[in-house]
């Protein structure tokens, strides 16, 4: 009987001991990895602001908290759209908040201040097609036109390494495109070109 009792003793420590370590070794990954990576987990701050600059229209949006108080604020949400909209047909598209909340997640993984400069947020069928015709890195089926991509560069932050912290967030498509100096994101598969 005695033997049955310290036998279970013994393996309950081991798997205690197993347990222990494989939880240490668990946090010790996470620690490991690079600090865009852990940019991947969602905003947390009580509040959520942008700046953005379009390039083609000169129009700004400084500081527009787009979420507070467990949620997305409408309004500027819709002033976000409105900045982000199809400035050749002049349609607006609703702008989708993971975008927004992505755009948020780099800025702060690559410690950004200035503005981010938007090339291209929602683009109609009618643009996107015209553009693809132009152009073979325009998808047919772009996250454009579903509000759910943007084309963007920050100022004062290398091209390069905002391509490295969009990628390391896994939260989307990365597209890098050095000759026109942007960076595409987008809500869709987690994908890079």
């Amino acid at each position: 009987m005695q033997l049955r009792e310290l036998q279970m003793q013994e393996a309950s420590c081991r798997l205690n001991r197993r347990t222990f370590i494989k939880g240490h070794l668990a946090a010790l990954a996470v620690l490991a990895l690079p600090a865009p990576a852990l940019a991947l987990a969602r905003p947390t701050a009580r509040e959520r602001a942008l700046s953005f600059y379009n390039i083609h229209t000169g129009e700004k949006l400084k500081n527009a908290i787009y979420w507070a108080d467990g949620g997305y604020v409408e309004e500027t949400l819709d002033d976000i759209s409105f900045l982000l909209r199809d400035f050749r047909r002049n349609e607006v598209g609703t702008i989708d908040p993971e975008l927004l909340d992505q755009v948020f997640s780099l800025r702060r993984a690559v410690g950004a201040k200035n503005p981010v400069h938007i090339i291209s947020g929602y683009r109609s069928p009618a643009t996107n097609e015209m553009l693809a015709q132009q152009s073979g890195g325009v998808a047919r089926r772009s996250f454009h036109m579903d509000g759910r991509a943007v084309d963007l560069r920050i100022p004062g932050c290398d091209l390069q390494t905002v391509r490295r912290a969009a990628i390391g967030m896994q939260r989307g498509g990365v597209g890098f495109y050095p000759r026109s100096d942007f960076v595409h994101i987008d809500t869709g598969p987690v994908r890079s070109w």
